[in-house]
């Protein structure tokens, strides 16, 4: 999620040590000794793993830890600065935080206990990050694709947030910050443009249900719950959920099998949100059950896991609980959740599809890290593409790791017709000075958990944040699009300074392999 600037967290990083008044690391010692039991290691493991998984210090440089990490972890344990966490906010805003005690108004460790805390973080972490493991350079051309950019807005920078095809109508479904649904044919003309409250999400096609669009409320962090899911039909709209907390996938499925469609909704939120299911979500008498009253949902995948009649539901969380979660139904609504991955918070965990990708009969994961936004905004080692092999008991072990600064999105299918999965990835936050051409990447199966990497100089024509794989020209292959979302004054700094002068809102890869 965007982050806050950058200068009022360094201001309070050096208030905490230069200032009295009620900074607490800067304050005389007191008569009393830290212990050894409570050393910085014991206390970072005892008070950051009550929220998230233990982030070791060599996750961060120095610098991003003093600057970024370190000052929002503070806050959160009641270690109050000069700087006020209610600040910009939103009365309602302000309310549901402090009720909720995500700042608690008293320090949850001593004053010396904090400043061995921070001290560990500050010796142990690097002075530079490490740069990702050597891997086979991505070949600068296609083997597959014609690229072709496509715009249809040329007044305005592209801020895409959707991009939908719909197999049944054959249309394209762009959404953008700017509130507006487009629909394009399969020749990107506009064909109809709709107005929405909000930037649209996510959505659905069905001939069931229609045309659904998920809206968000804003992009940028908050916590109000401004987020609806809209029903869509001849120009009509119709509210059918409102009130969500900044939401950003949803499932129509029937998960109490009592014949009635229920709904589940990825309530991302900011430092509030919730997973949760609606029985029965067109019925007067529609109930929320609440699976998780976390922020950070991102993907929910309905499917019978488990093999015992009942749909259970796979689920990326990000933001501080990063990982994968499986909810087994129970039946009559009931779910146990299962830990099955877990990542450390600064992970930025993006994008999780489910998909046989070793073809032997389970599930497996593939699931990318990459968000680069909030306090850590560098180039991490970790971040890639990751997929993890089902053992037939829906436990998972990671099997291939291919480095991707800021990855954001990963789709394995078979794109050249062989037989076996391959990917193509965006970056949302690539190297964009040195490698902007990798903020997309296509990686060619070539067995035993090997790819060969291929990109393409057209990608470096935008910043791409979403991504649809589906065959728009009926030609018997699969395309790729991808949308472009220029953020802010640094991004299009950075393009004018590479003497870029148009930006595409999309970016077309159409598949060449039939008729190779």
């Amino acid at each position: 999620m965007p982050a806050a600037s950058i200068y009022p967290v360094i201001l309070t990083f050096f208030a905490l040590f230069f200032t009295g008044n009620q900074l607490i690391i800067a304050e005389k010692v007191r008569t009393e000794q830290v212990g050894a039991d409570t050393s910085g290691r014991y206390l970072a493991e005892k008070y950051c793993q009550g929220c998230h998984l233990f982030p070791e210090p060599e996750l961060l440089d120095k610098t991003t830890w003093v600057k970024g990490v370190l000052p929002q972890m503070g806050l959160r344990m009641g270690i109050r600065t000069q700087a006020d966490p209610y600040a910009g906010l939103f009365a309602e805003e302000k309310q549901r935080l402090q009720a909720a005690g995500i700042y608690p108004t008293k320090p949850l460790l001593t004053k010396a206990e904090w400043r061995a805390l921070v001290k560990y973080y500050v010796t142990a972490a690097p002075e530079r990050s490490p740069r990702p493991l050597q891997m086979p350079e991505a070949q600068p051309a296609l083997p597959l694709f014609q690229a072709r950019e496509i715009s249809w807005q040329t007044e305005r920078l592209p801020q895409t947030t959707l991009v939908h095809f719909d197999t049944l109508t054959s249309r394209l479904y762009v959404g953008d910050r700017q509130k507006q649904l487009t629909v394009l044919t399969t020749d990107f003309k506009v064909e109809q443009v709709l107005s929405l409250d909000s930037p649209a999400s996510a959505m659905r096609v069905s001939p069931e249900e229609g045309l659904q669009v998920l809206t968000t409320g804003t992009l940028n962090p908050t916590d109000l719950s401004l987020g609806n899911l809209l029903k869509i039909k001849d120009r009509t709209i119709e509210v059918q959920l409102h009130s969500l907390p900044r939401p950003v996938d949803f499932v129509v499925c029937d998960l109490n099998q009592d014949g009635k469609k229920d709904v589940v909704i990825c309530g991302f939120g900011h430092n509030l949100g919730k997973l949760v299911w609606v029985e029965s979500y067109q019925e007067k008498d529609s109930k929320e059950h609440i699976l998780r009253a976390l922020p950070g949902a991102r993907t929910v995948v309905v499917k019978d896991f488990n093999q015992d009649g009942r749909p259970d539901l796979m689920v990326l969380m990000e933001q501080a609980q990063e990982g994968v979660f499986l909810y087994e139904n129970q039946g009559n609504g009931a779910f146990l959740e299962r830990e099955k991955i877990r990542f450390p918070p600064v992970y930025g965990t993006s994008s999780m599809q489910v998909v046989d990708y070793n073809q032997d009969g389970y599930d497996d994961l593939v699931l990318t890290s990459g968000d680069n936004w909030d306090y850590t905004p560098i180039l991490k080692a970790y971040h890639g593409i990751r997929i993890y092999l089902n053992d037939g008991q829906n436990n998972f072990r990671e099997a291939l790791f291919y480095p991707f600064y800021g990855a954001t999105q990963a789709i394995a299918a078979d794109f050249d017709g062989d037989g076996d999965l391959d990917m193509a990835a965006i970056s949302f936050f690539p190297d964009l000075m040195n490698n902007p051409e990798k903020g997309f990447i296509y990686l060619e199966n070539k067995g035993n958990m090997q790819v060969k990497a291929f990109t393409t100089p057209e990608a470096a024509q935008g910043k791409w944040l979403t991504m649809e794989v589906a065959d728009y020209d009926h030609d018997g292959d699969l395309d790729i699009i991808l949308g472009s979302h220029v953020f802010n004054v640094m991004d299009l700094a950075t393009f004018t300074l590479q003497g870029k002068q148009t930006f595409p809102a999309s970016l077309v890869l159409t598949n060449q392999s039939v008729s190779l």
